[in-house]
């Protein structure tokens, strides 16, 4: 996984985390991802695509992916920091996890260069989009 800019758990990262309970509770938050993360207040939005995110990698099904795209292509560029990091994260997993879908997405990342000069520690995964999703798809082929 690539590098997080803070060391505390995010709002968006322990929501998603409670969206994966088997609770009833926790099962309305995860429905709650679309409207989250059209949401203006981008803690509430960031929030939305950390859930959104999880259900591309784990429960695609029902999800507009070319959809998502569309979205990140359209706002990340200029998103404010948190939200335009949950939605990079986004865009990585789906052309980590979805091959159809991966020139495209790799291309959005080229196109709006966003976390291109992140700083990155040796051994870690760069969160630029294009090279994070060759980096884990070198890893999978590996395996």
């Amino acid at each position: 996984m690539a590098a997080q800019p803070q060391a505390e758990a995010t709002v968006a990262e322990v929501m998603a985390e409670l969206a994966e309970l088997e609770d009833p509770r926790a099962r309305a938050v995860n429905e709650r991802h679309v409207a989250w993360s059209a949401d203006p207040d981008p803690v509430v939005a960031s929030a939305g695509w950390a859930l959104t995110t999880e259900r591309v990698g784990k429960r695609p099904e029902g999800l507009d992916l070319p959809g998502l795209l569309d979205v990140i292509e359209a706002g990340m560029k200029d998103a404010p920091d948190r939200l335009q990091w949950a939605m990079n994260h986004c865009l990585a997993r789906i052309g980590i996890d979805h091959p159809a879908l991966r020139a495209r997405a790799v291309g959005i990342g080229e196109r709006l260069e966003v976390l291109k000069d992140h700083p990155t520690s040796a051994g870690c995964t760069s969160p630029y989009a294009p090279d994070w999703i060759a980096e884990m798809v070198r890893r999978q082929d590996a395996r």
